[in-house]
């Protein structure tokens, strides 16, 4: 059974750091990805993408440094069962719809991966010109999915017919006032 392979380097005392070894770690210490050695040569080797910047830059806007860069280690680990191209559609898809949640990226990387396998009425849609969000709102599509509200609008006669018979029978009066 392989563990790992990783490719021969050739400088003397050369070392090459893989991002994927250290995400738990940088994920109690989200202050340390930033400038870590592991993440320029992601960036350098094309592991770690401009979308993967864009994204990231959203996510710390949104949630704050700390929060925005420990959603993006989160994004990365997902990256460990989905493929590459597929968590980098995944964050196209959801940095366009402003979701910035590993949740929405791992949704959008699977909605890629199954579009790569069967086209969807989505991929034609996008197919055809019209790249607008793919992210959809889990409450916008049970509202648009719930039956129709048959039920009568709430009436408040019942309480007024209530008032009325307590000012006829004299309960004009307020509390501790003597007659």
């Amino acid at each position: 059974m392989e563990v790992a392979r990783h490719e021969r380097l050739i400088a003397k005392g050369a070392v090459r750091l893989d991002l994927d070894h250290y995400l738990e770690v940088l994920v109690r210490k989200p202050g340390a990805f930033p400038g870590s050695t592991a993440l320029e040569q992601a960036r350098s080797a094309g592991r770690f993408t401009p979308v993967h910047d864009a994204w990231w830059d959203q996510a710390r806007k949104i949630h704050g440094e700390r929060d925005g860069t420990r959603a993006l280690i989160e994004v990365l680990l997902r990256g460990r069962h989905l493929p590459h191209e597929h968590v980098v559609a995944g964050l196209a898809a959801a940095l366009r719809a402003g979701a910035m949640t590993a949740d929405a990226v791992a949704l959008e990387a699977r909605k890629a991966a199954q579009a790569e396998n069967e086209p969807t009425p989505e991929t034609d849609r996008l197919a055809s010109g019209n790249p607008s969000a793919t992210v959809t709102s889990l409450h916008e599509w049970r509202l648009a999915h719930l039956p129709p509200d048959t039920r009568p609008l709430p009436s408040v006669t019942p309480y007024d017919q209530l008032l009325r018979r307590r000012r006829t029978s004299g309960g004009d009066q307020r509390e501790g006032e003597a007659q």
